[in-house]
């Protein structure tokens, strides 16, 4: 990450016997990049850039350092990367010594993160790359990181470790999750770190439709691109029919909203219900019919067109069956608009539940029911 004491980073990975390479190497993927002042305010058109052009997914924006450095282009971040459709989340550059100093700056990038819009259920995470934590105890880093995490949930907010490979192990312990960063000469066809949650492999990206050098990472999963609230429409309510398969008198069971059955309130075949929320339960998609009444998928056939409720310019992406966004897709599928759909919801590589609206087309279900989508 872009820092005043960013020297400190290069010579560590030097010794390391990496080298930086300043020309766009044949990557690794660019799912996720990270901002800060170092990259001035950016603009919805520099994020739509990278999300049709190299693929970007998620932006991760600096809030805060220590307890007295509050980033003056977080907000502006934020906003702009929603509008372009893309997930945000924050980062915190820590310069905790102590489990109490690292409560402290976790209530202080909290309140930060608050202040400038970033959504409850995005990442805030504690990068720990700095000289006072390099002076520390194995043990010690540990329990801080621990205590920085655990206090940043208190604002709503998920949270792990970034920090360099040279670190791991020795410095701290990043044993699950995490966010490396390692940069080889070419990160071609490299996947380095993919037990972790992603790996951070240049620095000195170029975007063509931005100015400057970005950090560019490589993301494993869908811990940076999931469980945020999407920017719906509050004032669209999605009232969606489906039907109960067959037509001769059978019984379906019903479920609660912790996935067991319910007693004396099965549905019949043939019957209709209105349902404006979808719920994932253990990898099972279900239709909310009222109160706590589920009805799986599996159960129904779905007789509505689905509607965009999203509240964006630019639409939404529609991604393939691989997980791969469409280019220019947000073009058509514009907030308010209604489109057919096949009645089965597909599950997609990293990017969950979606309906097929068209040949190979599908929409994230949490742009196509109301705010109450869990999962």
């Amino acid at each position: 990450m872009k820092l005043k004491n960013k020297l400190i980073y290069i010579v560590s990975l030097l010794i390391a016997g990496l080298f930086f390479c300043t020309q766009n190497v044949q990557a690794a993927r660019t799912d996720m990049v990270d901002v800060s002042n170092h990259n001035g305010y950016m603009t919805t058109a520099n994020f739509v850039d990278m999300r049709d052009n190299y693929g970007v997914k998620a932006v991760t924006t600096k809030i805060s350092e220590g307890t007295y450095y509050h980033d003056y282009t977080a907000s502006n971040n934020i906003a702009t990367a929603q509008a372009a459709g893309l997930y945000i989340n924050g980062y915190h550059f820590a310069r905790y010594t102590t489990v109490q100093g690292a409560i402290n700056e976790a209530d202080y990038a909290g309140k930060m993160a608050k202040a400038d819009g970033l959504p409850i259920g995005s990442v805030l995470i504690t990068d720990v790359e700095a000289q006072e934590q390099n002076g520390l105890s194995r043990a010690t880093n540990n329990a801080n990181n621990k205590a920085f995490m655990d206090q940043v949930a208190k604002y709503g907010y998920r949270s792990d470790v970034y920090t360099m490979s040279s670190w791991l192990g020795s410095k701290m312990d990043v044993n699950s999750g995490g966010w490396i960063a390692s940069y080889p000469y070419n990160a071609s066809d490299k996947s380095w770190y993919s037990g972790n949650h992603a790996w951070q492999w240049g620095s000195t990206y170029n975007f063509a439709g931005s100015y400057g050098n970005f950090d560019v990472s490589q993301n494993y999963d869908n811990f940076f691109t999931g469980g945020q609230s999407p920017q719906v429409d509050p004032n669209e309510t999605i009232s969606n029919v489906i039907s109960v398969k067959g037509n001769s008198y059978k019984a379906f069971t019903t479920y609660n909203n912790e996935g067991k059955a319910n007693v004396g309130t099965d549905v019949i075949s043939g019957t209709d219900w209105k349902s404006g929320t979808i719920t994932v339960i253990n990898d099972v998609p279900y239709y909310l019919i009222g109160g706590n009444i589920l009805l799986p998928q599996s159960s129904t056939t779905f007789k509505n067109v689905v509607n965009i409720n999203y509240r964006s310019d630019y639409g939404v992406l529609a991604y393939d069956s691989k997980g791969n966004s469409i280019k220019d897709s947000n073009k058509t599928f514009k907030g308010g608009t209604s489109w057919q759909t096949k009645d089965k919801l597909v599950n997609i590589p990293n990017i969950g539940y979606a309906y097929e609206v068209a040949t190979n087309e599908y929409i994230p279900i949490k742009y196509a029911q109301g705010s109450g989508f869990t999962g």
